[in-house]
């Protein structure tokens, strides 16, 4: 008898508890956008304007801000004009060491072309015979390559559970080893402390050889 209650109540807490987190993120979200209107004078603010509360508009007003926003800067004219706020910017001692280089990891992250973390490997940290998980951030300087004689590549070692948090180091290319796991897939396993395995990862192919000459 005790062991089907409990049976009941750990399968019941299975189910709210996800339901119950995805919730709490979906409403800080919800929230942390709503917050963009108290930009706004508080004359023309929404919940003033309409008198009551909708959530969940400040989504909408951000995707809208971020869509005709992406449609200015794409065009010749946006281009100029980013140009030369960048060119302002760049003048202005600790702010342009933020800005652009906030800009230029965004560039790295979401251009087509780029490399960072199109890439999932196997390195050994924090010692020799145990393995984590990276992902490639891009390739280490002309002067860190000359100065150890080898092929260099940086990469970013997440912590678990926050994947956002972690480790930026420069290895050999030779001393790491290529997954066949998508960043998804790999994801899923830091933030899940190693519980979500990909369904092909029993039997995933490490490249033990150096990585692709790109």
């Amino acid at each position: 008898m005790m062991a089907t209650i409990r049976r009941y109540l750990i399968s019941g807490l299975l189910f709210w508890v996800p339901v119950w987190i995805t919730l709490l993120v979906l409403k800080f979200l919800v929230d942390l956008m709503d917050g963009i209107f108290r930009l706004l004078p508080y004359a023309l603010q929404p919940d003033h304007l309409l008198g009551f509360h909708i959530p969940g508009l400040g989504i909408i007003f951000t995707l809208i801000i971020l869509f005709f926003t992406g449609m200015v800067v794409a065009n010749f004219l946006g281009k100029r004009l980013v140009g030369f706020w960048n060119s302002i910017i760049g003048r202005i001692p600790l702010v342009r060491t933020i800005y652009l280089g906030v800009q230029k990891i965004l560039n790295a992250v979401f251009h087509s072309k780029g490399k960072a973390f199109r890439k999932v490997l196997l390195v050994e940290y924090p010692r020799k015979g145990l393995w984590s998980i990276a992902f490639q951030t891009g390739c280490a300087c002309s002067e860190i390559c000359d100065r150890e004689g080898v092929d260099m590549i940086s990469i970013f070692i997440p912590t678990t559970p926050n994947p956002t948090s972690g480790f930026l180091m420069m290895v050999p290319k030779k001393d790491v080893c290529e997954l066949d796991m998508t960043i998804d897939e790999a994801l899923k396993f830091v933030i899940s402390l190693g519980v979500m395995q990909p369904e092909k990862f029993s039997d995933v192919k490490v490249k033990h050889t150096s990585l692709k000459q790109e």
